[in-house]
């Protein structure tokens, strides 16, 4: 026995040896040819692809490496030697203006997926996009291409997932797209399309999401929709869309999501509509239907969101309609008449009403308190009946005023009902009580506002040299001394360019060195984005957010300035930027062992734990993403960007509109619109993967919404 392992140790030692005089060895797969040079190794591997790679000028950082396969964003076939996916947004490219036809696509026969979203592309999609007949996810999502669909997509007959949307592609529809049969997803939403939607549409029977939306198309919905019977979401919205709602749409009975908003449909709503039972968001508003409302939504036992706001609509409302499952209901802007059902705030499910600028008339039932928000304004209801009486308490947003909106949130129901003068009964009862009502409210409001000018002198006192040079709020909290306003301009030349590290949707980073020596880092608002109501709001967040909660892995705010001419926040400065900049740059993703990540990962959870546990109410990130992970010298890591988290109510749905990064949102969230803690982990989720496999599973996550 000891013969034979030494016999063994003497025949490793000998191959040892012989490898080790052999000056350049490279291992191939079991099936290459026996190659050892340079010019041979090229051969090998496709040429012709890994050409149009460098000649793209996208992968001039991988030139070393003549294995393409290896290089990053490209992923090959088994064999290792045919392209078969393509994942541009892994790359960082230093570059002003990126051209989609620098990319040879006739040299990738073998391609399956190309993602080519939010790289910034300019030009056209070129007509050799149809030599790729092997192509089944193409996502060229969120660039700046412009001119026309190419009718040679025609020939990826094997395409089941594309995706152009928010580009600036014009021209019509091409009519060939109808022999993609295969296509499941399809998405042309936000572009600058015209003209009728091709009838040939109908023929993708597959599909099962389908979105046109925020275009300039025109004519009827295609008669042939009625074949898409595995649609489940269908978005036509913010089109020009005309005529009358097909009766067919009954036929579609898969939707979930039906998505007609912001068109010029006229007639009225057909009662076929009944049929779609499992329906969950039917949005019609801003069109011009006519007609009552049809009897039949209370078939729809999954509707949780129903607008029909700004239209033609008249006559009562049907008598069930507020047995529905529907959490939201908006019928505000028609022409509405009738009493309004008690039995509305009734439905346990139900949590707003909008039935405002109608012609609704009767007396305003106690149930109705019941609601979370209801607005019943400009309507011509009766509010001289006593409830007194009533123990109910009010929603948090009512608007009850005939002539004008008032906002309520007072414990008595009652006292909502302010009525115009005329409308007052003239009762002694009446007069006594306003006698005794009105000083005392009176007395209130001037206590309150003594109390709130007493309030502001003294704190404008401490900041009045910087209140009045710097705007409507600035506060820093003490750094190793104060850091005033002066020295956040002179630290970056007043926001020069060089010293930017970063540029965000809504806002540029900027690198600041105190005159203490200290380094914050700056975030400061575009000016033309403070002007939007939308990212002030999202701007003023992140400031509440961060004054409220304290945990070390949650990015330290130590002030702020808030100003409709400069408005910035002051961070703790992290060395090493974003989880995604370390993953992708090849000299910091070898910084990044195994040990490194997981303690990446373990503080981003603990940074979301706190805040979905021991925060009370809980808060939702709804944005985690690499981006917003960020880390210091040490790789400790912080959550950050918080201009979309959000309080949690545990009294409600927490509906919402959809917000964060694609690629991250739970798939839920599109259909639901309530926001939960799962919502934060299915993010987290994506993010562990992303650590681990160093780049964006992208296709894990898309095969798992089919």
């Amino acid at each position: 026995m000891v013969a034979k392992y030494s016999n063994f140790a003497l025949l490793v030692t000998a191959v040892v040896l012989v490898f080790s005089t052999t000056t350049s060895y490279r291992i191939f797969p079991p099936n290459a040819p026996n190659l050892t040079t340079a010019a041979a190794a090229s051969s090998f591997f496709n040429n012709s692809e890994r050409q149009a790679l460098i000649q793209s000028g996208w992968w001039s950082h991988d030139h070393s490496d003549l294995n393409h396969c290896k290089w990053t964003g490209i992923s090959c076939d088994r064999a290792g030697r045919s392209v078969e996916e393509i994942h541009g947004w892994e790359l960082i490219i230093i570059s002003e203006s990126l051209w989609l036809q620098n990319l040879n696509l006739t040299a990738f026969p073998n391609l399956v997926h190309l993602y080519l979203d939010e790289m910034g592309l300019k030009g056209s999609i070129p007509k050799e996009i149809g030599t790729l007949t092997k192509l089944c996810n193409l996502d060229l999502s969120n660039n700046n291409l412009d001119g026309k669909l190419p009718p040679t997509l025609s020939n990826l007959t094997q395409l089941e997932y594309l995706d152009v949307s928010f580009n600036f592609l014009s021209g019509i529809i091409p009519s060939t797209l109808g022999h993609c049969k295969e296509l499941i997803s399809f998405s042309l939403a936000s572009n600058q399309i015209e003209g009728p939607i091709p009838l040939e549409l109908g023929n993708l029977t597959r599909l099962y999401y389908l979105d046109l939306s925020n275009n300039l198309l025109t004519d009827l919905i295609p008669s042939t929709f009625i074949q898409l019977v595995s649609l489940n979401d269908l978005n036509l919205g913010s089109n020009q869309i005309g005529g009358s709602i097909p009766v067919q749409i009954g036929n579609l009975t898969s939707l979930c999501s039906l998505d007609l908003s912001n068109n010029s449909f006229s007639g009225s709503i057909p009662f076929q509509i009944g049929a779609l039972t499992q329906l969950q968001y039917f949005l019609m508003e801003l069109n011009q239907i006519n007609g009552s409302i049809p009897s039949q939504f209370i078939n729809l036992p999954s509707l949780k969101g129903l607008d029909l706001s700004h239209n033609k609509l008249s006559g009562p409302l049907p008598p069930n309609i507020a047995s529905t499952s529907g959490r939201t209901i908006d019928l505000s802007h028609n022409f509405l008449t009738g009493d309004i059902p008690s039995i509305f705030g009734v439905n346990s499910m139900m949590e707003s009403l909008d039935l405002s600028y109608n012609n609704f008339t009767g007396k305003l039932h106690k149930e109705l308190a019941n609601l979370i928000s209801i607005n019943l304004s400009y309507n011509s209801l009766d509010f001289s009946q006593d409830i007194m009486s009533s123990k109910s308490q009010l929603p948090d947003y009512c608007y009850f005023q005939p002539e004008s909106l008032i906002g309520c949130n007072t414990p008595s129901f009652a006292s909502c009902h302010s009525t115009p003068k005329t409308q007052l009964p003239h009762s002694a009862k009446t007069k006594h009580l306003l006698v005794i009502v009105l000083p005392i409210t009176c007395i209130i409001l001037l206590t309150i506002i003594a109390i709130i000018l007493l309030a502001r002198r003294t704190k404008s006192k401490k900041l009045e040299k910087r209140t009045a040079k710097n705007g409507d709020l600035f506060s820093i909290w003490n750094y190793d001394g104060k850091i005033a306003f002066e020295d956040i301009i002179e630290a970056t030349q007043d926001f020069d360019i060089r010293y930017c590290i970063g540029t965000g949707a809504y806002g540029s980073v900027y690198r600041a060195q105190l005159p203490s020596g200290k380094v914050v880092a700056v975030k400061k608002l575009h000016q033309r984005e403070s002007q939007n109501p939308s990212f002030d709001k999202s701007f003023r967040n992140e400031v509440k957010m961060l004054t409220e909660i304290r945990h070390r892995n949650i990015v330290k705010l130590h002030g702020f300035c808030l100003h409709s001419q400069c408005m910035f926040l002051v961070y703790e400065y992290m060395e090493k930027g974003s989880l995604f900049y370390a993953l992708r740059i090849d000299d910091e993703a070898e910084e990044l062992t195994w040990s490194h990540r997981v303690n990446i990962l373990s503080g981003a959870a603990n940074a979301l734990s706190y805040m979905h546990h021991d925060c009370s109410p809980p808060i939702v990130h709804r944005d985690v993403t690499s981006n917003n992970i960020l880390l210091n010298s040490e790789l400790h890591a912080v959550v950050s960007d918080f201009g979309t988290a959000r309080v949690l109510d545990p009294d409600s749905s927490n509906q919402t509109l959809k917000v964060g990064t694609y690629g991250y949102l739970a798939p839920e969230l599109a259909y639901t619109l309530s926001v939960t803690e799962k919502c934060d982990v299915y993010s987290f989720g994506v993010v562990a993967l992303e650590t681990i496999m160093g780049r964006h599973p992208s296709y894990l996550v898309f095969v798992q919404l089919f």
